[in-house]
């Protein structure tokens, strides 16, 4: 419920969840009501590591609608954040007209909104997926409207959608001219495959040079490969990638989600101009990720990258931490990596011999600048910075991999953040299959993190963005 004060000003502080698409979503066949030409799929992060909090207030005394986004004061009137908004207005007046003599006086206040990421926004990490998820679950907990959200949430930012649920989640595609069945389901809960961990490697928290949006677009107009993806390729990878998770097959789910974030990218050096959202330490990333893979002839860590050029990996959680290890050594942090490693915690990890050299690839000092460790699989979405899906056991010698091949710039203290992963050693025999160079500093850091829920109320009034006076806290 909104906490109200004496001041008349009602508050509600809600978070919501990154997602990382393991089947992309990429083209609109209606750009007002945001229709995608394909179905998507995607995974839902830990809020532990990645998430926005946005606090919502209305008040009879705010003058006008405002929105600050970390920090800074945005444009309220943009189309999308007004689509979102009036959206949210009509079904509170629609439901609460006859219950509620007053809900017309109280649609009818200003409000403000408050938002934070406690990731790089714009980086290819779903910043607006997030933000519109968490905006459109906390309205709709201020004005009392209990309806399909998902539909509400697509209308800000399409990959949001699927933000408003936890552990695996599909957006239907939908035939319908209005929309109304383009809507997000959820194919599992976050807990029904609890070996899964994600790895963030943090290549680049710098601004895509190409949005999003206008990519999809000029990728619609000019790219013959969009057009047979949506329609010859995905279908049938839906079915099988929910059928990858269902049955928890790791194998399957890994080739999918890695293909499908080539496809995707393939579609963007398709588009005329070119569209290129991966750099070198991303190319660098696939490279080590499929190494490591021939080093053990099986597939144990899976990478995926959405817009940008960060890399998400999906790997079972024992392989971890040594896979962190390998990104260190490969990836070296520039400074002494205090923070490389966020999230939970990884244990450390020895790399054999063998390891590395069958990765064989020149390090690549500070290509990498942290990386994130939480819960549930990783990909590439709109950026450089990749995400890796792989299974609990995995995860420490893949960490410890990444951590060889890339290694931190500094001592990589700091190299793994969120879900601690347990130290590891690369065997010479992985490290040989790899055959990598090194490359010290590619990637900054590593986030560990896993599958977790969708939206969720803070009740602590103490947590609210927002001051009675409806202004930012930090800004009063």
């Amino acid at each position: 419920m909104p906490e109200t004060n004496s001041q008349t000003v009602s508050m509600v502080t809600c978070t919501a969840p990154v997602n990382i698409a393991v089947i992309k979503y990429w083209g609109k066949r209606d750009e007002e009501l945001i229709l995608p030409i394909n179905s998507s799929l995607s995974v839902t992060l830990h809020q532990d590591q990645l998430k926005t909090t946005t606090t919502v207030a209305c008040s009879r005394n705010f003058q006008e609608d405002r929105i600050w986004l970390n920090g800074k004061v945005e444009d309220i009137k943009q189309p999308r954040l007004q689509s979102c908004l009036r959206e949210i207005r009509r079904l509170a007046r629609k439901r609460r007209n006859d219950e509620d003599p007053n809900a017309e006086v109280t649609l009818s206040h200003r409000v403000h909104i408050c938002s934070v990421n406690n990731f790089p926004t714009a980086a290819g990490l779903a910043s607006s997926a997030a933000g519109y998820a968490c905006l459109v679950y906390s309205l709709s907990r201020l004005f009392g409207v209990d309806a399909e959200l998902s539909v509400v949430a697509r209308q800000g930012s399409g990959s949001a959608c699927r933000s408003m649920y936890g552990g695996f989640v599909q957006w239907k595609m939908g035939e319908r001219q209005d929309g109304k069945d383009s809507v997000a389901e959820q194919v599992a809960p976050e807990t029904h495959w609890p070996e899964l961990r994600v790895l963030v490697l943090v290549v680049s928290a710098e601004r895509k040079p190409v949005a999003s949006t206008s990519g999809m677009q000029t990728s619609v107009q000019t790219s013959k490969l969009l057009k047979h993806r949506a329609d010859s390729v995905v279908p049938a990878r839906m079915d099988d990638m929910i059928e990858a998770i269902r049955k928890r097959d790791f194998a399957a789910f890994a080739e999918l989600t890695m293909k499908d974030s080539n496809q995707f990218h393939a579609t963007c050096l398709d588009t005329f101009p070119p569209i290129f959202y991966l750099n070198d330490v991303s190319r660098k990333v696939i490279n080590l990720v499929h190494r490591y893979n021939q080093h053990y002839g099986e597939t144990r860590v899976a990478y995926t990258f959405d817009a940008g050029p960060n890399a998400v990996i999906f790997l079972l959680r024992d392989s971890v931490p040594e896979f962190i290890q390998t990104v260190r050594h490969f990836f070296p942090p520039e400074s002494n990596g205090g923070g490389f490693v966020k999230g939970h915690p990884v244990p450390s990890a020895s790399l054999s011999d063998e390891l590395i050299r069958d990765v064989g690839m020149e390090t690549s000092p500070g290509g990498i600048s942290y990386v994130i460790s939480t819960k549930v699989a990783y990909t590439f979405d709109a950026g450089p910075n990749a995400v890796i899906f792989l299974l609990r056991d995995s995860v420490p010698e893949f960490i410890q991999t990444v951590r060889h091949f890339f290694p931190p710039e500094s001592n990589g203290g700091e190299f793994v953040k969120g879900h601690p992963v347990p130290s590891a050693s690369l065997s010479d025999e992985l490290i040989r299959d790899v055959g990598m160079e090194t490359s010290p500093g590619g990637i900054s850091y590593v986030i560990s993190t896993k599958v977790g829920p969708g939206p969720c109320v803070l009740d602590d009034p103490t947590l609210h963005l927002l001051g009675t006076d409806g202004l930012p806290k930090k800004a009063t």
